[in-house]
């Protein structure tokens, strides 16, 4: 590429803050401007689709598994703990579809018989080691002996101020008193370990019963030998205990194994200053970056930490999107059941907090090109539509819910009409209205799309 081709530079405002991005563009221009503050060499770089900042992050070093990280992967795989006999914790979370759903199922089949519906999409299992624990708003200051309860805590929240989410400065949305963190999707348990026990007892997933049948189970599998010597023989006589330090073992499967963190995509490639994005990646990321445009960057956070660890491609935060009701899902027949995510059916704590009804937690984007389902409830199986609803809810809502037979769009048709106030109307893409011209054209999605491809892991030069 000569320098001629970087004349599409000069046509976009493109702001820089460390490798932070951003394009201007308008809706019906999208080639990236450049500003004139920036160098030229600094634009040379950009428009060969380099990265002008480099940075060297700080990936953990890959060892061997301890003992205990073996057992747990033992188990991990071990079918006979289900109901049925036939699925582990990998069938679901499948090593080779960066340890999500396997197919393209909106929710996973499991119980006794394999013929019961989930209630939910599966999410990955990648990079959880990073999750903080459940909190809203920032870290409480001051006595934690004396620290207030999370309903208290989100009554002070409801009446805060809360910042706008934009790309150009994700850190101030990170100090709004909103929940974020926690696993599962609505952040009802901390650790791993806690999450493991979810799926094994659950009768529509791994249906393992209860722990004392899991035990007597954990007491006859070929690994079981792994046990004594990790805890002496009486750990067979403590039922409960057993199954903990089997869920603790699976935890540290997890942590220890580098398949479920490898930051290996191009784009850590890219931040190193080792891989070269084609046009159409650099665009994409370009588009993510810009606060008019995609805005993704808001909260798929894509900046390393300070410390210099890889971005994770998410600020733990939760949301509320007004996804379309799924009707897929055996439980969407019920008109009157909704799956409100931090208000429950699931969690139970924060039920009374109706503000965050219809929230459900911000997930990575790493490797969300291999994904087969989007959303909580697996409504969306591709990034075009997933891309189409972000830019069509508000400006078009007729292309993405339903429509009466009196011609009214039924949007946000998942979540009841008393709680859609919850539903996201401020940050972009969101803050558009009906009739508006959408936040990106189909060529902007599209280079969108190229930019994700780049989150995959796996990446060889």
């Amino acid at each position: 590429m000569n320098r001629s081709t970087i004349t599409w530079m000069s046509l976009v405002v493109i702001a820089l803050s460390g490798c932070l991005l951003a394009c201007n563009s308008n809706s019906n221009d999208t080639s990236p401007r450049a500003d004139a503050s920036v160098q030229t060499d600094q634009q040379y770089e950009l428009a060969t689709g380099k990265n002008p900042h480099p940075v060297k992050l700080v990936i953990p070093k890959v060892k061997p598994l301890s003992a205990m990280a073996e057992l747990g992967k033992s188990i991990f795989y071990d079918k006979s703990l289900s109901g049925s006999g036939q699925i582990s914790c990998a069938t679901c979370h499948d090593p080779h579809n960066a340890y999500g759903p396997p197919g393209d199922l909106p929710v996973m089949l499991g119980g006794p018989h394999l013929n019961s519906q989930g209630a939910r999409a599966v999410p990955s299992l990648m990079y959880l080691y990073r999750q903080p624990a459940f909190s809203i708003g920032p870290d409480p200051s001051g006595d934690s002996d004396n620290a207030p309860n999370l309903n208290q805590i989100a009554n002070h929240a409801n009446q805060a101020l809360r910042h706008d989410k934009t790309a150009s400065q994700p850190n101030a949305a990170a100090l709004n008193m909103v929940p974020q963190g926690g696993l599962f999707l609505d952040g009802r348990v901390d650790t791993l370990q806690q999450q493991a026990y979810g799926p094994l007892l659950n009768p529509v997933e791994m249906d393992g019963g209860s722990v004392q049948i899991v035990a007597a189970k954990l007491k006859n599998a070929p690994y079981t030998q792994d046990f004594v010597d990790l805890f002496g023989n009486q750990i067979e006589n403590n039922p409960n205990m057993q199954v903990s330090e089997a869920m603790f073992a699976v935890a540290r499967y997890q942590v220890e194994d580098p398949s479920f963190h490898p930051y290996s995509s191009k784009f850590d490639a890219w931040l190193e200053g080792k891989a070269t994005f084609t046009p159409a990646q650099m665009r994409g990321y370009l588009l993510f970056n810009d606060p008019k445009k995609g805005n993704c960057a808001a909260c798929h956070l894509d900046q390393p930490s300070k410390t210099g660890l890889p971005p994770l491609l998410t600020d733990h935060q939760f949301e509320a999107l007004g996804v379309p009701r799924n009707t897929a899902i055996a439980a969407n027949k019920n008109p009157d059941y909704f799956d409100l995510g931090i208000c429950g059916p699931f969690r139970k704590d924060l039920a009374k907090q109706t503000q965050y009804c219809g929230m459900f937690l911000t997930p990575t984007l790493r490797n969300v090109a291999t994904r087969k389902v989007f959303f909580h409830n697996g409504y969306y199986h591709n990034l075009d539509d997933v891309l189409k609803f972000y830019d069509y809810r508000d400006t078009n809502p007729e292309r993405i819910y339903p429509t009466t037979t009196d011609g009214k769009v039924e949007k946000y048709n998942d979540i009841p009409t008393a709680y859609q106030a919850n539903v996201d109307m401020v940050d972009a893409p969101f803050n558009r209205k009906r009739g508006q011209q959408p936040a990106l054209t189909e060529n902007e999605m599209q280079y969108i799309v190229a930019f994700l491809k780049t989150l995959t892991d796996g990446y060889r030069q």
